[in-house]
């Protein structure tokens, strides 16, 4: 057992305040994690985390040594993009991560030319609307949706988000009383599109999914703010002609500068910017139903 092994899980705990968090990080089982930390706290007979019933909590020495063990993780993630970054094959593993409405509406669907042209690389899917970092590696190459992206990273825009204000004919056919949109999760107040358009809508759903909120309009419950290229593949849905503001943002391919002449992480980045560039009338609007 290496010393960067033990601080890894020292680290995901310290940052997840849990076991099963730090678990969930390092793709390992809770008991795994239990059996770490129990040995890492044994072997140099301190303890580092207070268990208490709302979790994990760092003892003065793990205070102590936690800047260290970052600093260490920083260090060590700079050694395997050094080495990442100088690979010339054309195989082995390789990551990409982006929204589920990306890859199933504009990247899955042209897959099988990228597998067939580089056979012996290993292609992995990060379906998520979280952000991973590129820096730890947690995926080489990321499809992001970002009025700019940080400094760290290299890419290139492809297209310009494109969005509206959809319904579907079943909507229209029930002329409720009062419009009814369908927001965001974290939407607590009637953003802007709906307060100028609708400003006296009436709230039916929320969602943190933009797969679900197509299909809550599609099914009826009302109108909401759609990625066109999210709502414009689906023939039963209409775009209402409305003004609204842009989003201001950009659809990125993105890699970390240190990656840059890592031969797969090349080819594959092309392959998605040309990919993307193909669908851009979609992905900024121009295909619309209108309704």
């Amino acid at each position: 057992m290496n010393d960067w092994d033990d601080l890894r899980y020292f680290l995901a705990v310290a940052r997840n305040s849990s076991v099963s968090g730090a678990a969930v990080e390092l793709g390992v089982n809770h008991s795994t994690v239990s059996r770490r930390i129990n040995a890492y706290e044994k072997k140099h007979d301190v303890r580092l985390f207070e268990r208490l019933p709302q979790g994990y909590a760092m003892t003065q020495a793990a205070e102590n040594i936690y800047r260290y063990a970052l600093e260490i993780e920083e260090r060590t993630q700079i050694v395997e993009r050094e080495l990442f970054g100088r690979d010339t094959r054309l195989q082995g593993r390789l990551c990409i991560t982006s929204y589920h409405s990306t890859f199933n509406e504009l990247v899955i669907p042209a897959l099988h030319s990228f597998s067939a042209a580089y056979p012996e690389i290993d292609l992995e899917l990060s379906v998520t609307a979280d952000v991973r970092d590129l820096s730890a590696r947690e995926a080489d190459i990321a499809i992001r949706g970002t009025p700019q992206p940080p400094d760290h990273l290299i890419g290139k825009k492809v297209a310009d988000f494109g969005s509206a204000i959809y319904t579907a004919e079943s909507y229209q056919a029930r002329q409720p009383r009062r419009p009814e949109v369908i927001l965001w999760r974290d939407e607590m107040q009637l953003p802007e599109w709906a307060v100028a358009h609708f400003p006296d809508a009436r709230v039916v759903l929320r969602v943190d999914d933009v797969t679900a909120m197509r299909t809550a309009v599609q099914a009826g419950l009302g109108m909401a703010r759609l990625p066109s290229w999210v709502a414009d593949v689906c023939p039963d849905l209409f775009r209402l002609k409305l003004d609204i503001p842009s989003m201001g943002w950009g659809l990125w391919v993105l890699i970390h500068a240190d990656l840059r002449s890592t031969a797969r992480v090349r080819v594959c980045r092309d392959f998605l910017i040309e990919t993307l560039e193909k669908k851009r009338d979609l992905i900024e609007g121009r295909c619309s139903n209108y309704l």
